[in-house]
């Protein structure tokens, strides 16, 4: 039984940076283990997001799990809130609520300084009883990734909300990407009364203290209702797992009916567990046909506009999961190996893009094109290989 292998690099594409003479982060990385890949595989360029949808990581996962995100993207924060396992229902919108740094009308931090995740879940739970708001509740999650759930008797009309991701406005003014729409006056209110009480909260005086920036307010973004996905076996036959410290990929795998497993020291940020979510997807391979291993460090390297942390984490991504997991498939019998980012987050943009992303794809009846290393122009040479993520996947779990 062929065993198959999804590799995601989150966000991990990018543009050529005078920083790095021309070359993009992947480029100038030492990427032997995928540059390998490359040589004996197949490589070309990818349309992870689809024409009219945003470039969000919760499309392009979709997709890369084998979804078509046009039919089965119910919201993103729906997706986060599988993980968490809060139900929503009929009467009831979810929304993703950051903790984020705004100065003098600034988005100056998306993340708050990466705040710690115990810090951020006291914050939370203040702000829930301090706000006193009826048919609301707060749930913490990771760092500074938390969810809201609002009882409305307009749910469609809270799902038409415009609504921005925080990450994709760092240093720009946030007057003109606040909730927007007939049903926004209770998110203004909730993002400004979020203000006040967490501005003289004494966690962020002692973050000012120090010189961290401070959570100084709640960012509601990504709304969503009750989701519902086909089982990843009955759609491929297959029986799988999830590795990721996100609870957005997660809650993705937990619809799909995938084995979510949980890896000590991944933590979402440059630092993560990197060779244990790889040991620990070999280990589910014993069990499972497919594993999806999701890495958000190289993601996170783009939005904060960091070319020499992008780059680290390549090098890491290549040497401690792709690596390992080389080891243990050194011929490609028996095997396949596909790596895709779900959508570039170009360092100098320090934002999501919709641009076409390079894929490799090594293993079992796959022939190679001659690629000879893995990066955005290499791939472009090939062109557009396949029109979605969803068409990939297919073409490789087949």
């Amino acid at each position: 039984m062929t065993k198959y292998i999804i590799l995601v690099p989150d966000g991990l594409a990018d543009e050529p940076l005078k920083e790095l003479d021309g070359k993009t982060p992947m480029e100038a990385a030492k990427t032997p283990n995928m540059d390998y890949l490359v040589q004996h595989g197949f490589s070309a360029l990818v349309q992870t997001i689809p024409d009219g949808m945003p470039p969000g990581s919760d499309v392009g996962n979709l997709a890369l799990m084998g979804y078509d995100p046009k039919k089965n993207l119910s919201g993103r924060a729906s997706l986060e809130a599988a993980n968490l396992g809060i139900k929503i229902k009929d009467d009831e919108v979810v929304f993703r609520c950051n903790l984020v740094t705004v100065k003098d009308g600034i988005m100056v931090d998306y993340s708050a300084g990466h705040i710690s995740t115990d810090e951020a879940r006291n914050l939370i739970k203040d702000l829930e009883r301090s706000m006193d708001w009826p048919d609301l509740s707060f749930y913490p999650g990771n760092s500074y990734r938390h969810l809201m759930v609002m009882k409305t008797i307009n749910v469609s009309g809270m799902l038409g909300l415009k609504t921005t991701p925080p990450h994709n406005i760092i240093d720009q003014p946030v007057k003109s990407y606040l909730p927007a729409g007939p049903q926004s006056d209770h998110l203004l209110k909730i993002m400004e009364r979020s203000k006040e009480i967490l501005g003289s909260h004494q966690i962020n005086k002692m973050r000012e203290d120090s010189g961290e920036n401070p959570a100084n307010m709640v960012w509601l973004w990504g709304q969503g209702a009750s989701p519902n996905l086909p089982s990843f076996k009955d759609t491929y036959g297959l029986s799988g797992a999830v590795i990721s410290a996100v609870d957005l990929v997660n809650g993705i795998g937990r619809l799909a009916g995938l084995d979510v497993i949980s890896v000590p020291g991944a933590n979402g940020y440059y630092d993560t567990n990197y060779k244990g979510k790889a040991e620990y997807a070999l280990n589910a391979l014993k069990k499972h046909d497919f594993v999806y291993v999701h890495v958000e460090a190289t993601d996170e390297a783009g939005h904060n506009g960091d070319w020499k942390a992008k780059l680290e984490c390549c090098e890491k991504f290549d040497q401690d999961v792709v690596g390992t997991i080389l080891k243990s498939f050194k011929k490609p019998e028996g095997v396949r190996i596909l790596i895709s980012p779900d959508h570039p987050t170009p360092v100098a943009k320090r934002a999501h893009d919709r641009s076409p992303v390079p894929f490799v794809m090594w293993g079992e009846s796959i022939g190679s094109n001659g690629v000879k290393s893995y990066s955005e122009k290499a791939a472009s040479k090939e062109g557009l290989k396949f029109k979605s993520g969803q068409e990939m996947v297919q073409f490789f779990l087949k």
